[in-house]
């Protein structure tokens, strides 16, 4: 059996295992150990690895931005953000039909800002919002819909702890994907309020209207914005200043993981002074951030131990070589990997699409020309990556962010979330084109502060 073939047996196994519900860092843990195994012939490469890429993938200091990063986003969720971040978008917007569902997007984008995952923001939001359409008479349809979509703005909106495993793997700056992230993510909330706007023309029942506030009302609610904008602009100007490409005579202030060990901190503080924080929700945040972390570390660290099988078989440079003998156009490849994420973000979750895939397909779109300079393209993919392993996160049967928001709306059948999400997914595939048709609009920011 040659090299290309086995490491197709291998992916085959290896989805197997995950779809009898192993454990998805155990199941390429164990496809990687055994294929290198097969390769070589003999166990001892394989168990010398084990003594080294241990120590070398924990140790590494651009990872420990990721337990800070979730740490940030538990103390978010336990100071009591969201309710403000709902309450102010609810007074500016709540007096259109479907304004209660326009602002949960838009609380939905706040608390991404200081959050940076997908169910963390679904989870926390579903808890504030939906009680409050419910009591409006919104129907469940639009209220889960809405949410289960918003909630994937946790990891568009930077920081992103996607965002940093995709500049990790590609050697890229963290500061410029966040960067580049920040425009997709505002289109992403925008089409998400343009698609409400348009679904309670069709259906004007599903959905209500308050009354309108006062303009000092307006004002006073904002007063429970202040922290996510302090915070949010203080870790993004702050590693935004630490990079290479940083206007002349800028100061560099911290590092991305400097600036989530302040973002951290500076939202445990605003936890702490307003009463959401006490001793034994600072644990429980300690102990979420742990598992979470815990989690993450071993898929990390089975996709290394996949990824050893992968390039022993020579599959990632074969499979490149290839497609550029083929002559496909790039955009065609382009088209085409997408295409693989939205079917694989049907059955897995977004982080193990992206240590999967990866690999094999940044050396390809490193080989082909798409009018950009390498460092552009590879931050032009990561962004459309991340939005297509977004939309996973809301694609039936098995979107992530459905189960969970499905899971707190009691009485509202699967089908009618499915049903409720399927016009966000659509606004989804409408961003995602304009993107890959003008790559200026990923990139112009990083371009601007070059």
């Amino acid at each position: 059996m040659d090299g290309f073939t086995l490491s197709l047996v291998g992916f085959g196994l290896m989805l197997l295992l995950i779809f009898l519900r192993m454990p998805i860092g155990v199941a390429l843990f164990l496809t990687g150990f055994f294929g290198v195994w097969i390769v070589t012939g003999r166990p001892n490469m394989v168990m010398a690895q084990m003594k080294s890429l241990t120590y070398e993938t924990f140790s590494s200091y651009s990872l420990s931005v990721v337990p800070l990063f979730l740490l940030m986003g538990q103390f978010a969720t336990r100071s009591g953000m969201s309710k403000g971040l709902f309450r102010a978008a609810a007074d500016w917007l709540g007096h259109y039909r479907g304004g209660m569902a326009m602002a949960s997007v838009g609380a939905c984008a706040g608390f991404g800002a200081v959050c940076g995952s997908s169910l963390a923001t679904a989870s926390t939001m579903g808890q504030v919002a939906l009680p409050e359409m419910r009591r409006y008479g919104y129907s469940g349809r639009l209220s889960t819909g809405v949410l289960a979509a918003g909630g994937t703005l946790g990891i568009l909106i930077p920081p992103s702890v996607i965002l940093v495993i995709y500049a990790i793997l590609t050697e890229q700056n963290i500061a410029k994907m966040f960067v580049a992230a920040l425009v997709p993510g505002l289109l992403a909330a925008l089409g998400y309020i343009l698609v409400v706007a348009i679904y309670v023309r069709i259906w004007p029942d599903e959905a209500t209207s308050l009354p309108r506030k006062s303009y000092g009302e307006r004002l006073r609610a904002l007063a429970g914005v202040w922290p996510v904008v302090v915070i949010f602009g203080l870790v993004m100007w702050g590693i935004a200043g630490d990079s290479n490409w940083a206007q002349a005579g800028q100061q560099a202030l911290f590092t991305p993981t400097e600036g989530a060990a302040v973002g951290a901190v500076l939202t445990g503080l605003y936890g702490a002074l307003n009463g959401g924080l006490t001793l034994r929700t600072f644990f429980d945040c300690v102990m979420e951030t742990a598992v979470t972390t815990a989690m993450i570390f071993m898929i990390v660290f089975g996709a290394q131990v996949f990824n050893t099988f992968l390039a022993l078989t020579q599959t990632p440079q074969g499979l490149a070589d290839w497609v550029t003998a083929q002559g496909f156009a790039p955009m065609t490849v382009l088209l085409m990997m997408l295409a693989l994420y939205l079917v694989f973000g049907c059955v897995m979750d977004s982080l193990s699409m992206i240590l999967l895939t990866i690999p094999i397909f940044f050396p390809i779109i490193q080989g082909l020309d798409f009018g950009l300079t390498p460092e552009e393209t590879a931050i032009w993919f990561g962004i459309l990556a991340l939005i297509v392993v977004e939309v996973g996160l809301i694609t039936p049967p098995v979107g992530m962010n459905l189960f969970i928001i499905s899971s707190m709306a009691r009485g509202v059948p699967m089908m009618e979330t499915y049903r409720g999400v399927l016009p966000f997914v659509l606004s989804d595939m409408v961003r995602v084109a304009i993107l890959v048709a003008a790559p200026s609009i990923s990139l112009f920011l990083v371009r601007a502060v070059s």
